[in-house]
C-alpha cells in the first residue's frame, strides 16, 4: 500500500489544519488527541512519509520511540499518572484509522478505565493538560 500525503497526519505536519502541539524535535511531533480515551493521551508522529511500523525506516521507529519515552515520562510527572499505555495500530484490519506511522501515549491511573474510542475531547481541558506536559517537557 503506498502513503496518501493527504491524511489528516500530514495535513498536521504542514500545519493546513490545527493541532495542539506539546514536543516537536528534527524527527517527530507530538501533539494531543482531539478524541482522548484518557487524560493526556497524545501520539507521536514521525515528520517523514510513512504508512506504520510496517514501512517505516529503522530510523523513523527510533526516532518516534525515542519521542514516545520522553513524553511518557514527561506524563507520568506532570499528571502523576500510574501508568502509561502505549498503543500503535497497522493497516485497517489491525485498528489503523489514519494511515500515518502514530504511537498513541495514555497516561493511566488506578481504577480509571480508557473512555470510549471516538469522543471528542473538551478542547479546553485538553488544552489545560497540554500545558502540564509542555512545561514537562521543556
Amino acid at each position: 500500500m503506498s502513503y496518501d500525503d493527504q491524511n489528516i497526519f500530514a495535513k498536521i505536519l504542514r500545519a493546513e489544519i490545527p493541532s495542539t502541539r506539546i514536543y516537536e524535535d528534527d524527527d517527530t511531533l507530538c501533539f494531543m488527541d482531539i478524541f482522548p480515551r484518557a487524560d493526556g493521551h497524545c501520539l507521536v508522529i514521525p515528520k517523514t512519509p510513512c504508512r506504520n511500523l510496517l514501512d517505516a525506516s529503522p530510523a523513523q521507529m527510533t526516532a518516534v520511540m525515542a519521542t514516545a519515552q520522553k513524553v511518557a515520562n514527561a506524563a507520568m510527572a506532570a499528571l502523576q499518572a500510574d501508568g502509561i499505555t502505549v498503543q500503535q495500530f497497522n493497516e485497517g484490519p489491525g485498528g489503523q484509522e489514519v494511515f500515518h506511522l502514530h504511537v498513541h501515549i495514555l497516561p493511566r491511573w488506578s481504577g480509571v478505565s480508557l473512555r470510549p474510542a471516538g469522543q471528542p475531547g473538551d478542547m479546553a481541558r485538553i488544552g489545560d493538560i497540554a500545558d502540564k506536559l509542555r512545561a514537562a517537557l521543556s
